[in-house]
């Protein structure tokens, strides 16, 4: 029982990780079959550096680890 417990702890760690390092490219393909859902006429989704963001409502995700943003703008 007492090794249970730890090796259990790893796992959920481990599979927390994987899934925080989405790749931006199919994160941004994502969020384009969403948006294209909603019949959203003209948008532009942008892959920018954290530094790079100047308006946080912007940000519809995150990619790389945390290190990328995915900023979206709708174009009316």
């Amino acid at each position: 029982m007492q090794r249970l417990i730890p090796a259990l702890a790893m796992m959920l760690l481990t599979g927390s990780a994987m899934a925080a390092t989405k790749p931006c490219e199919e994160l941004k393909q994502e969020i384009e079959v969403k948006i294209q859902a909603n019949n959203v006429p003209s948008y532009t989704l942008e892959i920018v550096a954290n530094d790079e963001v100047k308006d946080q409502n912007m940000v519809v995700g995150s990619c790389d680890g945390g290190t990328k943003k995915i900023i979206y703008q709708r174009n009316d």
